[in-house]
Protein backbone atom coordinates (compact mmCIF):
# COMPACT_ATOMS: atom_id res chain seq x y z
CA UNK A 1 0.00 0.00 0.00
CA UNK A 2 0.92 3.55 -0.45
CA UNK A 3 2.04 5.63 3.10
CA UNK A 4 0.77 9.13 3.15
CA UNK A 5 2.92 11.74 4.52
CA UNK A 6 3.22 15.01 5.12
CA UNK A 7 6.50 16.39 5.60
CA UNK A 8 8.15 19.79 6.89
CA UNK A 9 9.47 21.77 4.10
CA UNK A 10 12.77 21.67 5.32
CA UNK A 11 12.91 17.92 4.54
CA UNK A 12 12.19 18.45 0.47
CA UNK A 13 16.01 18.20 -0.47
CA UNK A 14 16.84 15.33 1.20
CA UNK A 15 13.32 13.09 0.48
CA UNK A 16 14.32 11.58 -2.87
CA UNK A 17 17.74 10.49 -1.20
CA UNK A 18 15.28 8.73 1.52
CA UNK A 19 12.48 7.67 -0.55
CA UNK A 20 15.37 5.99 -2.68
CA UNK A 21 16.66 3.99 0.23
CA UNK A 22 13.26 2.99 1.42
CA UNK A 23 12.34 1.85 -2.16
CA UNK A 24 8.21 1.57 -1.28
CA UNK A 25 5.86 3.42 -2.39
CA UNK A 26 4.62 6.86 -0.55
CA UNK A 27 2.75 9.63 -1.31
CA UNK A 28 4.32 12.51 -0.03
CA UNK A 29 3.32 16.46 0.31
CA UNK A 30 5.27 19.45 1.90
CA UNK A 31 4.80 22.57 4.11
CA UNK A 32 4.94 24.69 7.19
CA UNK A 33 4.66 21.52 9.72
CA UNK A 34 2.58 24.08 12.26
CA UNK A 35 -0.05 24.45 9.21
CA UNK A 36 0.19 20.62 8.47
CA UNK A 37 -0.69 19.46 11.78
CA UNK A 38 -4.00 22.18 11.54
CA UNK A 39 -5.12 20.02 8.50
CA UNK A 40 -4.27 16.76 10.74
CA UNK A 41 -5.93 17.52 13.99
CA UNK A 42 -8.97 18.56 11.11
CA UNK A 43 -9.34 15.09 10.29
CA UNK A 44 -6.62 14.91 6.75
CA UNK A 45 -5.41 11.20 6.40
CA UNK A 46 -1.66 11.29 6.91
CA UNK A 47 -0.44 8.09 8.15
CA UNK A 48 3.08 9.47 8.82
CA UNK A 49 3.52 13.21 9.97
CA UNK A 50 7.10 15.06 9.73
CA UNK A 51 7.29 17.86 11.79
CA UNK A 52 10.67 20.30 11.84
CA UNK A 53 9.80 20.44 15.67
CA UNK A 54 8.66 18.48 18.85
CA UNK A 55 5.52 20.25 19.72
CA UNK A 56 3.28 19.19 16.74
CA UNK A 57 3.93 15.97 17.02
CA UNK A 58 3.28 15.61 20.81
CA UNK A 59 0.03 17.73 20.22
CA UNK A 60 -1.18 14.74 17.96
CA UNK A 61 0.02 11.97 20.55
CA UNK A 62 -1.92 14.28 23.22
CA UNK A 63 -5.16 13.91 20.87
CA UNK A 64 -4.38 10.28 20.77
CA UNK A 65 -4.17 10.77 16.65
CA UNK A 66 -0.60 9.68 17.09
CA UNK A 67 0.52 6.30 18.63
CA UNK A 68 4.32 6.86 18.63
CA UNK A 69 6.55 9.76 18.84
CA UNK A 70 10.26 10.25 17.93
CA UNK A 71 12.63 12.48 17.49
CA UNK A 72 14.78 11.57 13.91
CA UNK A 73 17.24 13.92 13.34
CA UNK A 74 18.62 17.56 14.12
CA UNK A 75 19.32 20.99 12.23
CA UNK A 76 20.17 24.52 13.35
CA UNK A 77 19.89 27.94 12.22
CA UNK A 78 22.36 30.18 9.76
CA UNK A 79 22.26 33.13 7.88
CA UNK A 80 21.95 33.36 4.21
CA UNK A 81 23.56 36.32 2.25
CA UNK A 82 24.76 37.28 -0.87
CA UNK A 83 28.16 36.32 -1.17
CA UNK A 84 28.85 39.88 -1.78
CA UNK A 85 27.74 41.18 1.43
CA UNK A 86 30.06 39.69 3.58
CA UNK A 87 33.23 41.84 1.70
CA UNK A 88 34.74 43.33 4.57
CA UNK A 89 34.63 40.30 6.43
CA UNK A 90 31.36 41.44 8.84
CA UNK A 91 30.75 38.86 11.19
CA UNK A 92 27.08 37.04 11.61
CA UNK A 93 26.24 39.87 14.54
CA UNK A 94 27.54 42.80 12.72
CA UNK A 95 24.86 41.46 9.94
CA UNK A 96 22.17 40.93 11.86
CA UNK A 97 23.26 44.63 13.73
CA UNK A 98 22.84 46.89 10.91
CA UNK A 99 19.87 48.63 10.29
CA UNK A 100 20.27 49.00 6.60
CA UNK A 101 19.75 45.43 6.14
CA UNK A 102 16.31 43.72 5.52
CA UNK A 103 16.32 40.40 7.51
CA UNK A 104 13.70 37.96 6.54
CA UNK A 105 12.10 34.89 8.53
CA UNK A 106 9.78 32.02 8.74
CA UNK A 107 6.57 32.76 10.20
CA UNK A 108 6.47 31.79 13.83
CA UNK A 109 3.52 28.96 14.84
CA UNK A 110 2.96 28.55 11.11
CA UNK A 111 6.31 27.43 10.97
CA UNK A 112 9.11 25.78 13.44
CA UNK A 113 11.51 27.75 11.57
CA UNK A 114 10.55 30.88 12.47
CA UNK A 115 9.89 29.94 16.28
CA UNK A 116 13.68 28.94 16.37
CA UNK A 117 14.55 32.23 14.64
CA UNK A 118 12.72 33.80 17.87
CA UNK A 119 14.30 31.96 20.05
CA UNK A 120 17.66 33.46 18.66
CA UNK A 121 16.45 36.26 18.78
CA UNK A 122 15.57 35.80 22.17
CA UNK A 123 19.12 35.12 23.24
CA UNK A 124 20.65 37.71 21.39
CA UNK A 125 18.45 40.06 23.38
CA UNK A 126 19.66 38.25 26.77
CA UNK A 127 23.09 39.26 25.65
CA UNK A 128 22.85 42.57 23.83
CA UNK A 129 19.78 44.33 25.49
CA UNK A 130 17.03 45.68 22.71
CA UNK A 131 18.77 44.14 19.72
CA UNK A 132 16.81 40.67 20.14
CA UNK A 133 13.77 42.94 20.77
CA UNK A 134 14.71 45.45 17.62
CA UNK A 135 15.46 42.48 15.43
CA UNK A 136 11.62 41.07 16.39
CA UNK A 137 10.45 44.08 14.76
CA UNK A 138 12.65 44.66 11.94
CA UNK A 139 12.08 41.18 10.56
CA UNK A 140 9.79 39.96 7.79
CA UNK A 141 8.17 36.98 7.91
CA UNK A 142 8.21 35.66 4.66
CA UNK A 143 7.73 31.89 4.69
CA UNK A 144 5.20 30.00 5.86
CA UNK A 145 2.74 31.89 6.83
CA UNK A 146 -0.59 31.87 5.34
CA UNK A 147 -0.30 35.19 3.11
CA UNK A 148 3.81 34.43 2.22
CA UNK A 149 4.84 34.10 -1.34
CA UNK A 150 5.04 30.62 -3.18
CA UNK A 151 8.84 29.81 -3.15
CA UNK A 152 9.27 28.15 -6.82
CA UNK A 153 9.55 24.48 -7.30
CA UNK A 154 13.10 23.65 -7.61
CA UNK A 155 14.24 26.56 -5.64
CA UNK A 156 14.97 27.26 -1.51
CA UNK A 157 13.32 29.60 0.43
CA UNK A 158 16.93 31.69 0.99
CA UNK A 159 18.27 31.48 -2.73
CA UNK A 160 14.90 32.76 -4.09
CA UNK A 161 14.46 35.57 -1.53
CA UNK A 162 17.78 37.25 -1.86
CA UNK A 163 18.37 36.71 -5.53
CA UNK A 164 14.71 38.18 -6.10
CA UNK A 165 15.56 41.24 -3.65
CA UNK A 166 12.99 40.58 -1.44
CA UNK A 167 15.62 41.09 1.64
CA UNK A 168 19.06 40.79 1.76
CA UNK A 169 19.30 38.51 5.51
CA UNK A 170 17.61 34.76 5.36
CA UNK A 171 17.72 33.37 8.23
CA UNK A 172 16.49 29.76 7.92
CA UNK A 173 18.19 26.07 8.55
CA UNK A 174 21.59 24.90 7.67
CA UNK A 175 20.64 21.99 5.77
CA UNK A 176 20.27 24.29 2.87
CA UNK A 177 23.22 23.75 1.09
CA UNK A 178 24.78 27.43 -0.07
CA UNK A 179 24.12 27.84 -4.06
CA UNK A 180 25.91 30.10 -6.54
CA UNK A 181 26.34 33.67 -5.50
CA UNK A 182 24.73 32.30 -1.53
CA UNK A 183 26.96 32.39 1.37
CA UNK A 184 26.21 30.75 4.28
CA UNK A 185 26.99 32.33 7.67
CA UNK A 186 27.36 30.16 10.90
CA UNK A 187 25.62 31.38 14.57
CA UNK A 188 28.11 30.26 17.18
CA UNK A 189 27.23 28.85 20.96
CA UNK A 190 25.95 30.45 23.05
CA UNK A 191 23.44 31.60 20.46
CA UNK A 192 22.38 28.84 18.58
CA UNK A 193 19.07 26.80 18.49
CA UNK A 194 19.10 23.31 17.46
CA UNK A 195 15.94 22.18 15.92
CA UNK A 196 14.63 18.95 16.63
CA UNK A 197 12.53 16.77 13.78
CA UNK A 198 10.13 14.18 15.22
CA UNK A 199 8.11 11.93 13.43
CA UNK A 200 4.22 11.32 14.87
CA UNK A 201 2.77 7.90 13.08
CA UNK A 202 -1.02 8.18 12.95
CA UNK A 203 -1.46 4.87 11.74
CA UNK A 204 0.41 1.35 12.06
CA UNK A 205 1.15 1.03 7.96
CA UNK A 206 3.45 3.74 8.74
CA UNK A 207 5.68 2.15 11.41
CA UNK A 208 8.13 -0.05 9.14
CA UNK A 209 9.25 3.58 7.44
CA UNK A 210 9.34 5.50 10.74
CA UNK A 211 11.55 2.80 11.76
CA UNK A 212 13.57 3.75 8.74
CA UNK A 213 14.28 6.77 9.46
CA UNK A 214 15.88 6.14 12.68
CA UNK A 215 18.16 3.54 11.17
CA UNK A 216 21.65 3.98 10.28
CA UNK A 217 21.52 3.80 6.73
CA UNK A 218 18.42 7.08 6.56
CA UNK A 219 20.91 8.43 9.61
CA UNK A 220 23.67 8.99 7.27
CA UNK A 221 21.57 10.34 4.15
CA UNK A 222 20.56 12.73 6.52
CA UNK A 223 23.91 13.85 7.77
CA UNK A 224 25.18 13.46 3.99
CA UNK A 225 22.19 16.40 3.69
CA UNK A 226 23.49 18.76 6.26
CA UNK A 227 21.20 17.60 9.04
CA UNK A 228 22.96 16.93 12.94
CA UNK A 229 23.58 13.29 13.63
CA UNK A 230 20.54 12.06 16.48
CA UNK A 231 21.30 12.97 19.83
CA UNK A 232 19.59 12.03 22.80
CA UNK A 233 17.12 13.87 24.67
Amino acid sequence: MTISILAAGSLRKIWPALAKAWDRPVAIEFGPAGVLCERIRQGERCDLFLSANTTHPQSLLTAEIASEVAVFTHNQLCLSVKDTLLRGNPNWLELLADPTLRVATSTPLSDPSGDYTWQLFERIEQHYAGMGTGLKQRARQLVGGADSPAVPAGESAASWLLNSARTDIFIGYQSYAARPGIAVVAIPPPFQVRASYAFAVCHAEASALADFLLSAQAQAILQQGGFLPLVAQ
